[in-house]
């Protein structure tokens, strides 16, 4: 594998509008009730100055995917780029993927009886362009980057958030930006 990309969410700019949701539902399950990005809202109440944040999670595109691992019909592939693939075709719904991820990212679609996940728009990618859901985060809170030694050395660059699985599990190919505690402002 030449490198391994991934996504950075930065708390900081996300105002949990769900555009990036949106985009990934409106191009790929328009009518289904699958969900593959979902923003999530973190409330951390701690006195005197609570936090807010919001943080948006699709496929994390693993460095070991269990969900390759386990798949007993190899519907899963893992491009040079780390992009892991789910073949549609491929997929006999057995769902032991869904099981095996721990972050639930494969959904059972019931209406074609078998697992899908976010591809990351590889195709959308093979073009030169950014995955939809990238495209769409107005205030840039959401970057297609290449996971790496450089990124994972930057200061406040986290590899997990609060209640997620360790990511000594599947070592997931998304990084985080946290809110910055007490920076709300108090009037009086």
């Amino acid at each position: 594998m030449s490198k391994q990309l991934g996504f950075l969410h930065n708390s900081k700019k996300c105002v949990g509008c769900r555009g990036c949701e949106m985009a990934c539902k409106n191009l790929y399950q328009p009518y289904a009730k699958l969900r593959w990005r979902q923003v999530f809202q973190i409330n951390e109440n701690s006195y005197p100055l609570p936090t807010r944040m919001f943080f948006s999670m699709a496929c994390n595109h693993c460095a070991e995917p269990q969900c390759l691992k386990v798949c007993p019909v190899g519907a899963y592939t893992k491009r040079s780029d780390g992009v892991v693939i789910h073949d549609d075709s491929r997929c006999i719904g057995c769902r032991l993927c869904a099981m095996a991820c721990p972050y639930d990212r494969p959904q059972f679609n019931p209406e074609m009886g078998i697992v899908q996940k976010c591809n990351l728009c590889f195709q959308r990618l093979d073009q030169g362009k950014k995955p939809a859901c990238v495209e769409a985060c107005i205030p840039g809170a959401l970057e297609l980057v290449e996971i790496d030694g450089k990124l994972d050395s930057q200061t406040g660059v986290l590899k997990t958030l609060p209640g997620l699985p360790s990511p000594s599990i599947t070592h997931p190919s998304i990084r985080f930006i946290g809110p910055t505690q007490g920076k709300q402002v108090r009037r009086d």
